[in-house]
């Protein structure tokens, strides 16, 4: 497990599941931390095919850079015909993408057991998210 330190408002850690990347992240993605963010994003998206789930059950806080942070790894993995799901159940994160008209864009699980085993087309993805 790879565990990086962008700033004290955020941290990640990596793990390889059955070949799909899972990134667990901590704390606040904010301004300050969009972009260290966004350039480990853009390390995990930059090959073809990349398989990557978030688990954003623990952040705390996000604000329109860290939206574009999430928009920006969605589009390169799309790019690169891939898939990106994040985990989360927080009820404000969801209206946060709603309100901010990303409520279809995102494939979004409550759990990660049900990211890890959703395939793209079964229709398992949550639909409280738009």
């Amino acid at each position: 497990m790879t565990e990086i330190h962008t700033t004290a408002a955020l941290r990640s850690s990596e793990r390889v599941i059955a070949g799909t990347t899972v990134v667990a992240l901590r704390g606040e993605i904010d301004l300050l931390t969009a972009q260290p963010l966004s350039a480990r994003l853009d390390m995990l998206t930059a090959g073809p095919r990349p398989d990557l789930v978030l688990d954003l059950r623990s952040v705390s806080f996000i604000d329109c850079a860290g939206l574009g942070a999430l928009c920006r790894a969605q589009n390169r993995t799309a790019a690169r015909g891939g898939r990106l799901r994040f985990v989360t159940g927080d009820a404000c994160f969801l209206r946060i993408l709603r309100h901010a008209q990303l409520g279809g864009v995102f494939e979004i699980h409550a759990r990660l057991p049900n990211a890890l085993a959703a395939r793209p087309d079964s229709g398992e993805a949550s639909a409280t998210a738009g």
